[in-house]
């Protein structure tokens, strides 16, 4: 039979990430319903810590992240290469703050970040040519920002993300892997983070780090007495 602890992780899982949701319905979004990235929750955590109503933000891939984006940035540009995808996202993906472009033709997709002439905070990498888009995405950074790599942990196997990686580092890029796991998958990856030296992004609070969800010091001194004593 499992513990009772076991049994309480498991709640947590549950209740404080909605990770049966997300896996059952095949959607990412956190236990109130609101849209995550497919990263990875220590990432997601980390990212969420920040003030972007003054960023703008590129992607290359589009999907629940543009609205976590759009919901916090002064604006953002997402490009699909997957029609069907791009005409499911554009119906339901309606924000202010939210461009969703389809571009799916070689070196026109990588290029789509030149198309506004402008530097942008966070240029994340989740699409197709992915080496691609990590040399125009270096020449599109604004200074102080950050690109973002999805699924990095597959530079074990791929020589596309090796290259992609070598590339961000070779530009004197910070490299941060958060590991473990996301939305709707039952197994873990990593989101890697490349920050510029000069990184300092403001925090929406007055401490950082912020507590994370199932964090113990989120509680009250009364209710981590009243936890620990029912897990005795």
């Amino acid at each position: 039979m499992p513990s009772e602890k076991f049994l309480k992780f498991i709640e947590m899982w549950e209740k404080d990430f909605a990770i049966a949701k997300t896996i059952d319905e095949k959607v990412c979004v956190d236990r109130d319903g609101n849209p995550i990235p497919w990263y990875t929750y220590p990432a997601i955590e980390y990212l969420s810590q920040f003030d972007y109503s003054k960023k703008n933000i590129f992607e290359f891939g589009c999907g629940y992240s543009s609205l976590f984006w759009a919901n916090r940035a002064l604006s953002v540009t997402s490009i699909e290469d997957n029609p069907a995808w791009f005409e499911k996202w554009q119906q339901e993906f309606n924000h202010p703050h939210l461009d969703i472009r389809w571009r799916d033709e070689g070196e026109i997709y990588e290029n789509a970040i030149f198309e506004d002439n402008k530097k942008y905070d966070v240029i994340v990498i989740d699409g197709k040519r992915r080496t691609q888009c990590a040399e125009t995405a270096l020449q599109q950074l604004a200074d102080g920002g950050m690109i973002i790599l999805d699924d990095s942990d597959r530079v074990n196997t791929s020589k596309e993300y090796q290259s992609a990686i070598a590339l961000l580092k070779k530009a004197n890029l910070i490299q941060v892997d958060f590991y473990g796991f996301c939305p709707m998958n039952v197994y873990t990856k990593a989101t890697s983070l490349f920050l510029s030296r000069n990184f300092n992004f403001a925090s929406k609070f007055d401490v950082q780090p912020v507590n994370g969800l199932g964090n113990l010091w989120s509680l009250s001194r009364k209710d981590r007495k009243a936890l620990y004593k029912s897990l005795k």
